[in-house]
């Protein structure tokens, strides 16, 4: 049977990249950028804090093995101390030497209280922008308290290691770290649900519709009828149009043909598969069927989206 969230990830080319790790000595603050992109930022040692500009979330305490998800929208200031004065975090990372930046008023001497964290970001195709920024909310704290707490220190460590040594491959081994850092954060969002956005993420954690989202995952081609899936999910058809929408933002056939677009995209952008046959496979029984949902769904029709894709 499929799995959604698998699925969901493979079409967003999600990818994670480990950017330069750090240890701050004494007391520290530093400003960041909007980055526009997905970002975690982790504690590995000591304490510190994070406060993001123009979101109602307040300061969010960091303790070793915390893990921050935001969606780069936002300036935010990462630091230990209020009196200390508020540095720019590009110079101090850009002004580097080695894989670990350094930096606070203690850092010639080594003195003082010591934060050692690490970060990156993850790069996602337009199709994993759309997903997973609406999926997700701006801010996400998943503390070492919590359930995966063991999970999160053991790859928080191995994410440090290797983003702090200059063996062979450390820079692949970090990413491969990191991302599946952040696979156990989407598995811990899925925990706590009920605080996430309407969408495809809160669905698929949704025990009750999760019989009827494997169905359409699995044969998208098919032609699903509503009783179908809510037999599947054991509820009526009443009981369980209003359930899946009210978890995935859209009506039951509305996210299958929504699937089915993500997936023609994917063909379109990477594969040579004849428009006959991709209609075909998802379920269109004539060519014009699949265009004119295609050109409803994306505003432009299958044969240019192929073009304009190939082209850029």
């Amino acid at each position: 049977m499929a799995d959604p969230l698998t699925d969901t990830l493979a079409l967003t080319e999600a990818h994670c990249h480990v950017s330069r790790g750090f240890e701050a000595y004494g007391e520290w603050a530093l400003r960041y950028p909007a980055s526009h992109r997905l970002k975690f930022t982790a504690t590995v040692e000591g304490t510190c804090w994070i406060d993001f500009d123009d979101l109602d979330v307040g300061r969010i305490a960091m303790e070793p093995g915390d893990v921050v998800l935001f969606d780069g929208r936002h300036e935010f200031v990462k630091g230990n101390s209020d009196s200390a004065p508020i540095g720019d975090a590009v110079e101090a990372f850009g002004a580097a030497d080695g894989t670990i930046a350094r930096f606070g008023d203690g850092a010639g001497s080594g003195r003082g209280p010591k934060v050692v964290g690490v970060g990156g970001h993850v790069s996602l195709n337009r199709t994993g922008e759309e997903l997973l920024m609406r999926a997700l909310p701006p801010v996400i704290h998943l503390r070492a308290t919590d359930e995966r707490a063991a999970t999160f220190r053991w790859l928080l460590k191995r994410l440090a290691r290797e983003a702090a040594t200059s063996e062979p491959g450390a820079s692949l081994a970090a990413d491969d770290v990191a991302h599946l850092l952040f696979l156990e954060a989407l598995r811990a969002c899925l925990t706590e649900a009920d605080a996430l956005p309407a969408g495809w993420l809160r669905a698929i954690a949704d025990e009750r519709i999760a019989p009827a989202l494997r169905l359409m995952h699995d044969q998208p081609g098919r032609a699903w009828q509503l009783e179908e899936l809510a037999r599947a999910a054991a509820m009526s058809r009443t009981t369980f149009a209003e359930r899946f929408r009210s978890v995935a933002g859209v009506p039951p056939l509305t996210y299958l043909l929504n699937w089915r677009m993500r997936l023609a995209e994917r063909a379109l952008r990477d594969e040579d598969t004849p428009l006959a046959a991709l209609a075909h496979s998802l379920g269109y029984t004539s060519d014009s069927a699949f265009s004119n949902a295609f050109k409803r769904v994306n505003g432009i029709a299958p044969r240019r989206y192929r073009e304009a894709a190939r082209h850029s």
